[in-house]
């Protein structure tokens, strides 16, 4: 058995090379900025997942120092992202905590695996249509689950299914909160104002010589933090519902393992290792172009599975690659993974000295972070552009959009894939075709109707075209057929079975079969399957040309 080789090389090793002082200081200025921006996301995520503000904060602090100390982009953030919340819900919702510890870990095994198997460019050939409908679909999910704290609604548990969600949202008005909805809704108003506006006016902190903007979540953060302290307002904050953030490390704990349950976790955890490869790549693909570098995927996928594998025995939550934190690092000055170890250093210390302080925050401002994170999320231009594709595409997106909001993610991604795997093999065998050569084009065959036929096969022989062999055998000439498979760029054992067909067919009639212009992949194709060995080496020709004069040139044997 060949097992593969460990090429283990973490982007850091090449990337301290002619490390400078400069660079050092735009990765320290980069960090910082960045571990501000993901203060508020990480608490936000995990409040979002039902789990306790610090299981994001612990995530974005060692999976993100993993990830960048050992990842394959100079310049990604790892850490809590949008995507897993639906998927993270609902293990803990339908599972418990113990069993989001085992998933996750084992997803981390998953995509270790993944990267050491070389499978990272794999992950490009999922359909963007599935990717748009279910980043679409988890953008809806995330902004309907953070209604309950933008309009300040008492609700024990939240469901996670979508027609839960909204019954126990409906009978959840009448505890409707004005003072939690204004706080949210003035703090929506903050984060999207500073979004359009302040980078025109200039505003920022200045890290390495130019200023970095300041992200309007903190702004919002600070300000909403403030009201609600100075005013007394009656609203939820993380004091009130966790007991506020612990100043110190997390522990090592052990999930309580359990058979019974952890035997459902196989499809959860599939969807969580494909989820997190996919945002992860996708991700340093962003990057790469801002940066015009390139990552190693499997170094990527390898770092993955190690920060996820370790995470959750220390709090943790899933973790992939973000792009909002990515982004701002890579424009705040990163040039190194340094950036990201500083980020998770960053958080590290907040949680150290001012944990204290985010026990006022209130719940109503993260759920409007989250609104802004679910819009900015979701590729919503695709909808209005969907009428300039074709219906397939459309179908795709809007059945894995539907799905994933109706139903579930995995269910959602699974029928993705089959339908874009249906479409592709009907638009491939579209694209091969059979053409009738006539007398018009080779005058050879004048006056030889009925008697020899001559057909050119174009595109790939498989098991969605043997139609085209198929046809050939129904409308068998009396003496000799020719077919030129010049034009044939790949054949699978479908379509080798069906040329095997026909010179059975051919046989048993008495009609001669000449077959011309086998090449490359189709050629070794029908030495394996025996073709070859069957057709007489004379009635192989090189090309049409030389087959007709086989065919009409010389006498049978």
């Amino acid at each position: 058995m060949h097992w593969p080789s460990l090429d283990f090389k973490p982007r850091l090793l090449t990337s301290l090379n002619g490390y400078t002082r400069d660079r050092f200081t735009r990765d320290v200025g980069a960090g910082l900025t960045v571990g501000v921006v993901a203060l508020p996301l990480a608490m936000a995520f995990a409040i979002a997942s039902g789990l306790k503000p610090e299981a994001g904060i612990f995530t974005a602090i060692i999976a993100g120092l993993l990830i960048s100390l050992l990842g394959g982009s100079p310049v990604q953030i790892g850490g809590p992202a949008g995507a897993f919340i639906v998927i993270v819900y609902g293990i803990v919702e339908r599972f418990g905590l113990a069993n989001l510890i085992i998933a996750t870990a084992m997803s981390g095994v998953l995509l270790f695996l993944m990267g050491l198997f070389k499978l990272g460019t794999l992950i490009r050939f999922i359909p963007i249509a599935v990717v748009i409908g279910f980043t679409n679909g988890i953008a809806v999910l995330i902004a309907l689950s953070q209604v309950k704290d933008f309009l300040g609604l008492q609700v024990t548990s939240m469901p996670a299914d979508f027609f839960g969600m909204l019954s126990t949202l409906g009978s959840a008005l009448h505890t409707f909160n004005p003072a939690a909805f204004a706080v949210a809704l003035a703090s929506l108003a903050i984060i999207v104002i500073w979004q359009f506006f302040m980078p025109k006016i200039g505003s920022g902190i200045q890290f390495t010589g130019k200023l970095t903007p300041i992200p309007g979540s903190i702004v919002a953060l600070v300000l909403a933090t403030l009201a609600v302290w100075l005013l007394n307002l009656k609203v939820d904050t993380i004091g009130s519902r966790f007991g506020g953030i612990p100043a110190g490390l997390p522990s090592f704990a052990w999930p309580a393992f359990s058979w019974e349950s952890a035997k459902f976790l196989l499809i959860p955890t599939v969807t969580l290792a494909l989820l997190g490869a996919i945002e992860s790549l996708l991700c340093a693909r962003v990057a790469d172009g801002m940066i015009d570098d390139r990552h190693n995927p499997n170094q990527e996928l390898m770092a993955q599975g190690i920060a996820n594998f370790v995470t959750p025995f220390f709090g943790g939550m899933p973790a992939t690659g973000t792009i909002a934190r990515t982004v701002t690092n890579i424009k705040s000055g990163a040039t190194s993974p340094v950036a990201g170890m500083v980020h998770a250093a960053t958080l590290l210390v907040v949680i150290l000295v001012a944990a204290p302080l985010a026990s006022h925050i209130p719940l109503a401002c993260l759920a409007a972070i989250l609104m802004f994170v679910a819009w900015n999320m979701g590729e919503w231009r695709e909808f209005v552009h969907l009428r300039h594709y074709r219906m397939p595409y459309r179908i795709t997106l809007l059945a894995v959009f539907f799905l994933t909001v109706v139903f579930d993610l995995t269910v959602a991604v699974e029928a993705g894939l089959i339908a874009a795997c249906v479409t592709f093999i009907y638009r491939i065998s579209s694209l091969s075709r059979s053409e009738a050569v006539t007398a018009a084009d080779q005058p050879a065959l004048a006056g030889q109707e009925g008697k020899v036929q001559a057909h050119r096969l174009y595109g790939a022989l498989f098991f969605g075209a043997v139609k085209l062999v198929e046809a050939l055998e129904d409308q068998l000439p009396a003496e000799a057929l020719i077919v030129d498979l010049k034009n044939v760029i790949y054949v699978d054992s479908s379509g080798a079975d069906s040329l095997m067909s026909l010179h059975r067919a051919c046989r048993k009639r008495g009609v001669r079969l000449i077959v011309c212009g086998l090449m490359h992949q189709p050629l070794d194709m029908a030495r394996r399957c025996g073709f070859t060995d069957a057709v007489p080496p004379a009635d192989q020709c090189p090309d049409l040309a030389a087959g007709l004069s086989a065919a009409l040139g010389s006498d049978r044997d």
